[in-house]
């Protein structure tokens, strides 16, 4: 079985006025046999078009780079691919920052938990209402919804994207109601893109798990449900306890992460 080749995107970087550090939006593309699976999009092409689009108080508080040369499309060329080759797109959840890209990949399928799919589209509470945004998905992408965790994956519920065994739909609800973690099958390793299950490096660190107040509280006003986004993080700290060298886990805005993967800069394409 062949292992497909990962390559680490920032397509949404942010100077958010909480935090002390900027932030990235850590996406991943994955070269597959079959095409191109994308992981997250971050902000699109219209999203630095249109940059009201946004809404004022995101903008305000993300303060994104709105760049065409840091949208997955553009850097998906750089690095000698073709966009249209992207088949699959697998999304942690829907929030805006992660879903920008969708339009810039129109015949994409587009992975999302079940929970996740209809809180996005019934925006019923004031805290959803801010965070999707539907003219991402305008468009009518075709949608795959996952439903049900159908196998395992160490421990840990899971849904294979596309019946492959080297990408998996994690479930780690508390973010948003349908939040997934996506595992990807290295050859020596499993790296686990943990979405927004938290937002620093030292939330999971097995020592001395920490964060900074600002972003502490800030997670805790955008979490559907704390207590499961606390639950989460647990969980993932007895991953990386069981599995040291096995596993890899990221999240999708922490900037020391991203460089650990790079080797360079933060936003460079590798």
């Amino acid at each position: 079985m062949s292992v497909p080749a990962v390559h680490h995107l920032d397509c949404a970087p942010m100077s958010p006025l909480v935090g002390a550090e900027r932030m990235v939006g850590h996406c991943l593309l994955v070269a597959t046999g079959s095409g191109l699976v994308l992981i997250d999009t971050g902000l699109g092409a219209a999203d630095v078009m249109e940059p009201h689009r946004l809404g004022t108080l995101f903008r305000r508080l993300a303060r994104p780079t709105l760049d065409l040369s840091r949208t997955a499309a553009h850097q998906i060329r750089a690095l000698g691919y073709d966009p249209h080759d992207v088949r699959d797109i697998v999304l942690t959840h829907l929030d805006l920052d992660h879903t920008g890209g969708l339009a810039d990949f129109p015949h994409a399928r587009v992975h999302v938990t079940a929970d996740e799919y209809r809180a996005a589209m019934r925006r019923e509470s004031r805290l959803d209402a801010g965070r999707y945004m539907p003219a991402h998905w305008a468009h009518s992408p075709h949608w795959v919804i996952h439903d049900t965790a159908d196998s395992t994956w160490h421990g840990f519920a899971a849904s294979p994207v596309q019946r492959s065994p080297d990408i998996l739909m994690i479930p780690l609800p508390g973010h948003t109601r349908g939040h997934c973690a996506v595992a990807v099958q290295r050859p020596d390793r499993w790296l686990l893109h943990a979405g927004d299950a938290y937002f620093f490096h030292g939330e999971i660190d097995l020592r001395r798990p920490r964060c900074p107040r600002s972003l502490s509280l800030y997670q805790r006003f955008v979490a559907d449900n704390h207590g499961q986004r606390l639950t989460g993080l647990d969980r993932l700290r007895e991953l990386r306890r069981a599995d040291p060298r096995l596993i890899r886990v990221f999240s999708s805005h922490d900037v020391s992460e991203f460089a650990r993967f790079t080797a360079k800069a933060p936003g460079r394409v590798r």
